[in-house]
């Protein structure tokens, strides 16, 4: 383990600054944080938002085992996730998206089956939620494992830009577009794994649209749905799956079309796309973004 975050009380973030200052650490200012604090190869961050540590380096876990758990929470959990969160290795589903918030590239929706053991192994191989992980390669090498874990059922619904721009005209509603392909995919999922009791996915806007979406396919499986789905292992490793399809695309389509398309909906990406138009003419948007966007319409405004 090289990484960790925890959320921390008030006082346990004041605990554990002075707990950094016993032990020697070097203080430093980072954005947004209450401090940091950095001793060898270790780096532990403490953020204003919530307040939560994130601690990296290869001494991650000592740290947690021997300071952060005894010291601050007072609570030993790692090694313990089964007693404390016994849901996350019952028989389940989870499922989670990529490409939801990028004008360019397609919306990609996977979803994987664990149980006890699979989730163990998926715990010891680092799967954790794709938006923790900045480096492609390291998407690729998790995504690799999670297809060669024995018993580890996985699907993945990609809707590429054409065809994504028709359903969103048709559907004329992203959360209804989003609940068809999560209702595909646990269809999918289903068919392989038929006693699965249970699926679990990130908190929709409207929570009956998903509901919806599964009953007009028939399915009567338990729907759980809760915001920062991604702390399940199986909602993690579903989103490494749909991050690299997702990058794949954009990797691919990059050197198809010449032009780099950035992520997000950035300045960035408002240039290159106006770099396709002026090259290709308008109708190319229709390739290789979502035009739903109120990007669109800035790339279309003379600059």
């Amino acid at each position: 383990m090289t990484t960790h975050t925890a959320p921390l009380t008030p006082a346990q973030a004041e605990i554990l600054r002075h707990v950094l200052e016993r032990q020697g650490y070097d203080f430093e200012t980072k954005p947004y944080a209450l401090f940091a604090a950095r001793k060898g190869k270790l780096n532990v961050t403490v953020y204003e938002k919530g307040p939560k540590v994130l601690i990296q380096g290869k001494d991650t876990e000592d740290f947690i085992r021997f300071t952060l758990e005894p010291e601050v929470t007072g609570i030993a959990k790692l090694g313990y996730e089964e007693i404390h969160e016994p849901d996350r290795f019952e028989p389940h589903f989870g499922i989670d998206e990529s490409g939801k918030g990028d004008f360019f590239g397609p919306l990609v929706i996977a979803g994987v089956y664990t149980d006890a053991v699979i989730a163990r192994s998926l715990i010891a191989a680092g799967i954790m939620d794709s938006k923790r992980i900045t480096s492609p390669a390291r998407i690729r090498q998790l995504a690799a494992a999670i297809r060669a874990m024995p018993g580890c059922s996985h699907a993945v619904v990609a809707i590429g830009p054409e065809r994504y721009n028709e359903m969103h005209a048709s559907f004329k509603n992203l959360n209804r577009l989003l609940a068809w392909g999560h209702a595909q995919v646990i269809a999918t999922l289903a068919a392989a794994r038929p006693d699965c009791p249970r699926t679990l996915s990130d908190q929709f806007a409207q929570p009956q649209v998903l509901q919806r979406a599964l009953k007009d396919k028939g399915l009567t499986i338990q729907l759980e749905q809760r915001t920062k789905g991604e702390s399940d292992t199986a909602v993690a490793a579903a989103s490494i799956l749909a991050r690299e399809r997702f990058i794949d695309w954009m990797d691919k389509t990059s050197a198809s079309c010449g032009i780099k398309l950035p992520l997000g909906a950035s300045a960035a990406v408002v240039h290159a796309a106006r770099e396709l138009v002026a090259r290709d003419g308008p109708e190319v948007l229709g390739q290789v973004a979502k035009l739903h966007f109120k990007t669109t319409q800035a790339v279309l405004d003379s600059p």
